[in-house]
């Protein structure tokens, strides 16, 4: 398999619904969204855009299936599989704040392999496959070098419907707060491992998190030199819905921090 050819091909699909998207957000129309669930919204952009993106993608690869957010397909590959976001960050989308992105990954056996995540407004496209190094915009990324929490900007996302670690969240993000040179949320998880590859950010961490929210986030992470694990410390993020991302330097540091109320 030429990964090279396919993250390219993969590129285009992704700019091509965030064309659609961009020009979408223009004549937006607030009567038009949906609820999924408690403040989890969904319009009818997001379908659409997932719909080119899965018609467009099995022409690049026709044994693969699909895991998508607004399930517009029920196809499931037996080796491969696109894991899609067609519109990560909905909730700014709707409220016309200029952070969502798309995000498209590969798996293989349910492990990423490549990854792009472009995000929109800024013309920003992140990418890497297992076999290369990562890019933004055609020019190769790394993770920062910043070696400690009192030297970094952390992001993170904040629970929407599912409260139960709301009190342990807290707590931690308090003091972190007190302990880095700030934290952000700035509300797509793709864009958040996008920043954090390309040394915006020194480390992402949230909870409650889906595949295609993540997945190809991982992949541009890891293949810039950076570290993604569970809350735990191990490697399983997409089943444990737990993900901290770091440049490596901070990564032990972090975990002393969230082992301090999500590990008890």
């Amino acid at each position: 398999m030429n990964f090279n050819q396919i993250t390219e091909q993969v590129v285009g699909v992704s700019k091509e619904a965030g064309y659609f998207i961009k020009q979408e957000r223009k004549t937006f129309d607030d009567n038009k969204i949906e609820y999924k669930g408690l403040n989890d919204l969904v319009s009818y952009v997001d379908k659409a855009a997932e719909q080119k993106i899965v018609a467009a993608l099995e022409k690049i690869l026709p044994e693969a299936g699909f895991i998508t957010e607004e399930k517009t397909t029920t196809k499931l590959g037996d080796r491969y599989n696109w894991v899609i976001d067609p519109l990560d960050g909905t909730t700014n989308f709707i409220h016309g704040l200029p952070t969502f992105s798309v995000s498209i990954a590969l798996q293989e056996f349910e492990k990423p392999v490549l990854g792009v995540v472009y995000e929109i407004n800024q013309d920003e496209c992140f990418y890497a496959h297992q076999d290369s190094a990562a890019y933004l915009n055609g020019n190769e990324i790394k993770v920062s070098n910043k070696p400690t929490i009192a030297d970094s900007l952390i992001a993170t996302g904040f629970p929407y419907y599912d409260f139960s670690y709301q009190e342990r969240y807290v707590k931690l993000f308090t003091e972190l707060m007190r302990n880095c040179h700030g934290l952000r949320r700035l509300g797509s998880a793709a864009v958040d491992l996008a920043y954090t590859a390309c040394g915006r950010f020194e480390a992402f961490y949230e909870y409650n998190l889906n595949p295609w929210d993540i997945a190809a986030g991982i992949v541009i992470v890891q293949q810039a030199g950076g570290e993604v694990v569970n809350f735990k410390g191990g490697t399983e993020v997409l089943k444990s819905r737990e993900l901290l991302a770091t440049n490596t330097h901070i990564t032990t540091e972090m975990l002393d921090y969230i082992n301090k109320y999500f590990n008890i």
